[in-house]
């Protein structure tokens, strides 16, 4: 769906973007993830063609962001920005038919979206009066007109409560299912960790890593966290076990017992814990989450 090759866009003296190749294939949910100022917004205005790279180019659906015929596909994409910024004077289905007739879709699917956001009680309701979760909401209504094949996400949960959140995703399930291709960003790695497909991370202009978050992980080769929990208060015989080990380096809080583990040990501590299991209450293995994987890719490109 997405094909960027060589890209690169500067603002006088700032690099916003150092010669990025990405691909982000069709009908898949895609993270863009990096610190404030890595280029991410940068990256998305040139694949909604707002802005001309200096260097490379840029192909969405078949057609350069800058020829002629990108206009037609540019009506097939939805667009949430990270700050909304909507007419307070207008109702939430004003401002929804408003933006039907300037993307130039029927306005009679309007109410549908605002039912499917959760704003069909306030329609009526002038937008100065929405929270800024409410506003966020009818943001993601806006971006769905049109059922477009294209979404791009920018920060898309700001100011939604958990409730929020959780139907917003399901919304995006149900869209990627149908066929949409998505491209989202997010400071909140915890959310998106399981749900997107392939991610990118973005620092300081380039892509400096890509792939699945199972991928990712393999690649930063972190270590995994394992936590015991002893039946009784005699963790002896565990905690003896288990410094025989070369990987031990314990931390020992009650009946609790964790350690961390290198990934290639994983089967070697699971067998000295094997013999110990009439002593145990419980096991756990945590393998590193999505922010362990990007604060580590932040320490090796520091």
């Amino acid at each position: 769906m997405i094909e960027i090759t060589g890209v690169a866009k500067t603002f006088g003296a700032v690099c916003a973007l150092d010669r990025v190749d990405l691909t982000v294939r069709r009908g898949e949910l895609f993270g863009l993830i990096g610190r404030n100022g890595a280029g991410k917004s940068t990256l998305f205005q040139l694949m909604l063609g707002l802005l001309s790279a200096d260097e490379g180019r840029v192909q969405v659906d078949g057609e350069f962001t800058g020829a002629p015929r990108f206009r037609a596909v540019k009506r097939r994409i939805g667009y949430l920005p990270e700050n909304v910024v909507l007419y307070d004077n207008l109702s939430g289905l004003e401002t929804l038919r408003f933006f039907a007739r300037l993307k130039g879709v029927d306005t009679a699917q309007c109410m549908l979206l605002l039912e499917q956001v959760g704003l069909d009680g306030a329609a009526a309701r002038k937008v100065r009066e929405y929270s800024k979760g409410m506003k966020q909401r009818l943001g993601f209504a806006q971006a769905l007109l049109g059922e477009p094949l294209l979404l791009f996400l920018d920060e898309p949960t700001n100011g939604l409560d958990p409730e929020g959140i959780r139907e917003f995703y399901q919304t995006l399930k149900t869209r990627q299912e149908a066929g949409t291709t998505i491209v989202i960003t997010s400071h909140i790695l915890a959310e998106i960790q399981q749900r997107v497909d392939r991610l990118a991370i973005l620092q300081a202009g380039r892509i400096h890593a890509a792939g699945s978050v199972p991928a990712l992980r393999d690649e930063a080769n972190l270590p995994l966290s394992i936590e015991v929990i002893a039946l009784s208060d005699d963790i002896d015989p565990i905690v003896t076990a288990l410094r025989r080990e070369p990987f031990c380096d314990l931390t020992i809080l009650g009946r609790r017992i964790a350690f961390e583990c290198p990934r290639d040990a994983k089967m070697a501590a699971i067998a000295a814990l094997s013999p110990l299991s009439g002593r145990l209450a419980d096991l756990q293995i945590h393998e590193p989450s999505l922010e362990d994987v990007f604060l580590g890719c932040m320490e090796v490109s520091a």
